[in-house]
């Protein structure tokens, strides 16, 4: 697990104690080429740390998530998955085949800018998911 050291100073920036259990949970998040459930995160970061909990992982996805370390993304039906917080996008979703695809937040930066603008907000989430039918559903 050594990619997840290379977390520790930004953890300690947080104010948070490098722990197996947040090394566990960053090294999955670090090698999963995606977004994961917090079960699937579970059980990946069981494998290397058996006596974890599942109850520590969600609350720990939650602090991490909190911290603006982890992204935390709601894909419909009340699920939730989470991914390093390594770039700010957002997702498309069919909402058929359940395809998602990355959006670059940079189309969307002024709308953002016009929201908290125009309603005296100060947005502190910058990830929507968008959901239609892919190209291939559309079919």
């Amino acid at each position: 697990m050594t990619c997840s050291i290379n977390y520790a100073p930004r953890l300690r920036a947080q104010g948070l104690r490098v722990t197996p259990q947040r090394n566990a949970i960053l090294h999955v998040l670090h090698h999963s080429g995606g977004h994961l459930s917090p079960t699937q995160v579970y059980e990946r970061a069981r494998q290397e740390f058996p006596s974890l909990t599942e109850p520590t992982v969600y609350r720990t996805l939650e602090d991490l998530a909190e911290k603006k370390l982890l992204l935390a993304a709601h894909v419909g039906n009340g699920k939730i998955v989470y991914e390093l917080a390594e770039t700010q996008h957002h997702h498309l979703i069919c909402h058929k085949c359940g395809n998602t695809v990355e959006v670059d937040h940079a189309p969307l930066e002024l709308l953002y800018h016009q929201f908290e603008s125009s309603t005296g907000y100060k947005l502190d989430s910058s990830h929507v998911t968008f959901f239609g039918l892919c190209p291939d559903c559309q079919s």
